[in-house]
């Protein structure tokens, strides 16, 4: 079995869960707006996000973990009442999963796991790489066929970077990757050639 990247303190992923045996994990609008609030409470404080997208029966999420003197540790909140004895940005990650399955099965009358046990990770090492991530997240709607162009999904960041609306997402770190705004735009209505990313990508 292959061993999984850690998560280190300063790189970047690429993150991604399924629903355990391929079952949706959002089943609602709700859903949705719940996990984003738990991302908030769990991931935020210990990694910069700069793209993500839920679709119904997984997601994809592009972080930079903090380095470790960036990380306020009163920020910081876990799903278990014990404070654990080190900080460990995968754990963080695990809260999360752990305390939206709980809310999921109680809400619905279900038990056991929900997403499969060991998230994906891949680092990213290449500044190609990463805008190439940053379209293949938000195309990924498309690329399933929920709608036929990204900006009419939902769930991704794809809106919030071309919008003005406050956010803690870095949209503009984003955006100087493609330049400015209306090359962000242009690069994501042309059609790409992900094969450069085939070992980053996770489905």
């Amino acid at each position: 079995m292959e061993a999984k990247v850690l998560l280190n303190y300063g790189n970047y992923y690429h993150i991604y869960n399924r629903g355990n045996n391929g079952i949706d994990v959002f089943l609602e609008n709700e859903n949705y707006y719940y996990f984003l609030r738990l991302y908030a409470k769990y991931i935020e404080p210990i990694a910069e996000t700069y793209a993500w997208c839920l679709l119904k029966n997984h997601f994809h999420i592009l972080v930079r973990i903090k380095e470790k003197a960036e990380i306020i540790e009163s920020e910081l909140t876990y799903s278990t009442t014990e404070k654990p004895k080190t900080i460990e940005p995968y754990r963080q990650f695990s809260h999360l999963f752990n305390s939206y399955t709980q809310a999921i099965n109680k809400k619905h009358h279900r038990t056991g796991s929900l997403f499969e046990k060991n998230f994906e990770r891949k680092l990213v090492t290449s500044e190609s790489y990463f805008r190439q991530l940053i379209f293949y997240i938000h195309n990924n709607p498309v690329h399933h066929g929920f709608v036929k162009q990204m900006s009419l999904y939902p769930w991704s960041s794809y809106e919030t970077i071309v919008s003005d609306k406050s956010t803690r997402l870095k949209r503009n770190e984003v955006v100087e990757l493609f330049g400015d705004k209306e090359n962000f735009i242009f690069f994501h209505n042309q059609q790409q050639n992900t094969n450069d990313i085939n070992d980053l990508i996770i489905e």
